[in-house]
């Protein structure tokens, strides 16, 4: 196995830019998990969700293979954050320091679509305690207003359509075709909402991969390209709107 790190390069854009989940998920995580000893968030990287499950567990492990992800986290004094899996291709698999059975829930935020799935699980069904819960959520594309939403589409699928991992189609289905061999937890709907500025938004649609991944190959500045049509679907640049995804959960309860 390889770690197929696309956001190292820029986790500081990543950080700042990205939204936040929204505190009913997590309300929803701990009404779900078992006890609220321990939860260990995987793929951690900038500690996000990490944080947010602090609120609800007396002690959160998160763990991310990118040290450049990690020093972008916000330190709390309820997560314990660890660099690791550090080395992917050394034979042993998706392996972790986390104790057998220590954690009740099981959190990965945007981040599913990039794990070796089967090796993964083995370290869920590992680490879990019986009846532990395991969630993994994604989003996909906001939505502003039509005229916003087409240019972000245009963006998306006819510029940088080409430059997307293969594994971004994961995402884009919501994880619907993951085979996850845990009792399926039905969620409710959670959405991602914020106020922005057209600056904000920019910057997150430059917090892409596939946004990084054509500036670094190409030298041009994709988002930037189509920065005048977002600007003036928008309308004033000083106006502020809201901003929203979609949460596509991935839940279970782990025997």
């Amino acid at each position: 196995m390889t770690f197929k790190d696309h956001f190292s390069g820029h986790a500081d854009l990543y950080a700042k830019a990205r939204p936040h989940y929204p505190d009913t998920l997590f309300d929803w995580i701990a009404a779900e998990a078992p006890a609220h000893t321990c939860a260990w968030d995987a793929g951690c990287g900038n500690g996000q969700a990490s944080v947010a499950l602090a609120r609800h567990f007396a002690r959160v492990i998160a763990t991310d293979p990118s040290a450049t992800q990690l020093r972008n986290t916000v330190a709390h004094p309820r997560v314990e954050y660890r660099n690791e899996p550090r080395d992917l291709a050394d034979g042993k698999g998706y392996r972790t320091t986390l104790d057998a059975r220590s954690a009740d829930a099981i959190t990965v935020a945007q981040a599913l679509h990039w794990f070796d799935l089967d090796a993964f699980v083995a370290e869920v069904r590992r680490v879990a305690r019986p009846g532990a819960l395991f969630a993994a959520w994604c989003y996909a594309n906001c939505s502003v207003t039509p005229e916003v939403d087409e240019v972000i589409a245009y963006l998306y699928d006819d510029v940088l359509g080409a430059w997307w991992s293969p594994e971004r189609r994961l995402v884009d289905e919501g994880y619907a075709s993951l085979a996850l061999p845990f009792a399926e937890i039905a969620d409710p709907p959670f959405e991602m909402r914020v106020e922005w500025g057209v600056r904000d938004l920019l910057a997150y649609l430059t917090s892409w991969s596939a946004a990084q991944r054509y500036l670094k190959t190409t030298g041009d500045d994709a988002v930037a390209a189509v920065a005048d049509e977002l600007v003036a679907a928008w309308g004033s640049p000083e106006r502020v709107r809201p901003v929203r995804w979609s949460l596509a959960v991935r839940a279970g309860r782990v025997s």
